[in-house]
């Protein structure tokens, strides 16, 4: 199954770092605003969805939903349930961080929504890569300067942190006091991060 690439509306500057995570072989959803990401991306749309409270509706032969503007879901949230139905099961999020912090932390959170289903999904930003961390170890290597784990889900319990500056083992990380930030991969070692009860929000730095 191809992965489903969807693209927002939030900052996308880093043309050539967001570029370098695509493949041609990716399924495109764009929403609403995010169609303005279109040409400097490069890429173009297998499915367009919105409200057009942004961005005006193209007229176009692309398959495009035309949303609410009242309505309960996001444009974002929707193309994620939208691609659930087709049967998609791996996620990247582009232009989905920056600008309003209530979108920003909403689409953060359609990362644990992913992960309760046992799908697969990542956030692509300007400066790092989001995901979640649960059970299943997660890996850094030294091409990123800095990671962080933070408690987004309760707490995390079981936090284990190897080959890194400051390593943790049966941690505990709150929601409250998120100690977690700015660890960094030993050079030459690649790093491990794993949480045995709760979830986390793993932030990877690029260089």
């Amino acid at each position: 199954m191809k992965r489903c690439v969807i693209i927002g509306g939030g900052e996308i500057n880093n043309v050539s770092a967001i570029k370098a995570v695509l493949s041609e072989k990716d399924f495109y959803i764009f929403c609403d605003s995010g169609l303005y990401h279109s040409e400097k991306l490069g890429i173009s749309p297998d499915l367009i969805v919105g409200d057009f409270d942004s961005h005006q509706k193209p007229q176009t032969d692309i398959e495009t939903i035309v949303l609410p503007r009242e309505k309960d879901d996001t444009d974002t949230v929707f193309a994620v349930k939208e691609a659930i139905k087709r049967g998609f099961t791996d996620f990247l999020l582009l232009g989905v961080c920056g600008g309003r912090l209530d979108h920003t932390l909403g689409n953060v959170s359609i990362l644990l929504m992913l992960h309760k289903h046992g799908f697969d999904g990542k956030i692509v930003d300007d400066f790092s890569e989001m995901e979640i961390a649960g059970k299943e170890p997660k890996y850094i290597d030294d091409s990123y300067s800095y990671f962080s784990l933070l408690s987004i889900d309760g707490i995390c319990r079981g936090v284990n942190e190897k080959n890194a500056k400051f390593p943790l083992s049966n941690a505990e990380i709150t929601s409250e006091y998120q100690y977690g930030i700015s660890n960094e991969p030993l050079p030459g070692k690649i790093a491990e991060v794993n949480v045995e009860e709760g979830r986390g929000l793993l932030i990877k730095i690029r260089k």
